[in-house]
């Protein structure tokens, strides 16, 4: 919407000096001509915006002129701002980008002194640019097709009308209500191989979506362990660090075990192998069989 974009354009004004109207054309995704005539406007709204030519000239807002009637205080803005920075940080989107502008523009004292940076949350290019075709098909309500892999390496191809992305579990997630099984999933990112709109409409209104993710996370249908390790001293600040355990039981040697219940996820292999003879699995006799067939295919490659 105009209005959204003039107050935006506001915001990006107030937070630099002098912006080019190339730079604001590019920024907002609108022509130079557009910049022009919402600059008349915002003029015309009373903002006090200045313009210069040359190869440096530009749009500026003159000195003096603040927003007030703020609403919150240094303390909540200062949440607000960390907040925004570590969401921007796992993915890029412009939207997140104009709220941070915002703040940071009615913030005019106080220090940042609490850093969030969620960048592990950005993936591998293909994740990205799902992510980004699944942001719009949530706000366009469009559905997609897309062919996924579930956790047990079955491939199939699922009609899905995308309602929400999560990030959790060290990944992102869409929440969506899946055509065929007529019922709400979560999808894992990463194990989207291919995504495309296509044509048609929801098949239903979608209400509380926060509330049916929640109890969709709620209702983990994933196979769980409940497995003990015993783990040695020397490991002890990379076990607790990688290992959310429940309990640990201290050895007089300074070994220790550590019992935890956890989901039947690849990477559980990959870690407790990582940790080599450093980590034992004591229960369940299954997980140990596994391991034991894992490390058996590795050396029959050698």
């Amino acid at each position: 919407m105009k209005i959204d974009r003039l107050i935006a354009i506001t915001m990006y004004l107030l937070n630099r000096k002098i912006v080019s109207s190339t730079a604001l054309a590019e920024r907002f995704e609108v022509s130079k001509r557009t910049i022009q005539r919402d600059i008349e406007a915002l003029n015309q709204a009373g903002i006090p915006i200045a313009s210069t030519y040359g190869a440096d000239g530009g749009y500026e807002i003159m000195d003096g002129f603040k927003l007030t009637k703020q609403i919150a205080g240094v303390d909540d803005y200062l949440n607000i701002i960390t907040a925004l920075k570590g969401l921007s940080t796992a993915y890029e989107n412009n939207k997140i980008s104009a709220t941070l502008e915002k703040a940071l523009t009615i913030m005019q004292r106080g220090e940042q002194r609490i850093f969030v940076d969620f960048s592990i949350a950005r993936e591998g290019l293909l994740v990205n640019e799902h992510l980004r075709m699944i942001e719009k098909a949530i706000y366009d309500k469009t559905l997609l097709s897309i062919e996924y892999v579930n956790a047990e390496q079955m491939a199939s191809t699922r009609l899905v009308e995308p309602l929400a992305l999560t990030y959790q579990w060290y990944a992102w997630y869409m929440f969506a209500y899946c055509v065929e099984k007529q019922d709400y999933r979560l999808f894992k990112l990463p194990r989207i191989s291919k995504c495309e709109p296509v044509s048609g409409t929801f098949s239903k209104e979608h209400r509380n979506i926060e509330w049916l993710m929640k109890n969709k996370s709620g209702s983990d249908q994933r196979k769980y362990y409940n497995i003990r390790l015993l783990c040695k001293n020397e490991i002890r600040q990379q076990a607790l660090e990688y290992l959310n355990s429940n309990s640990i039981e201290e050895h007089e040697n300074g070994d220790f075990i550590l019992t935890m219940n956890v989901p039947f996820e690849r990477m559980w292999f990959s870690l407790l192998m990582g940790f080599g003879d450093k980590v034992r699995v004591l229960e369940p006799d299954e997980l140990k069989a596994m391991l034991r067939q894992k490390a058996e295919e590795i050396l029959s490659i050698y």
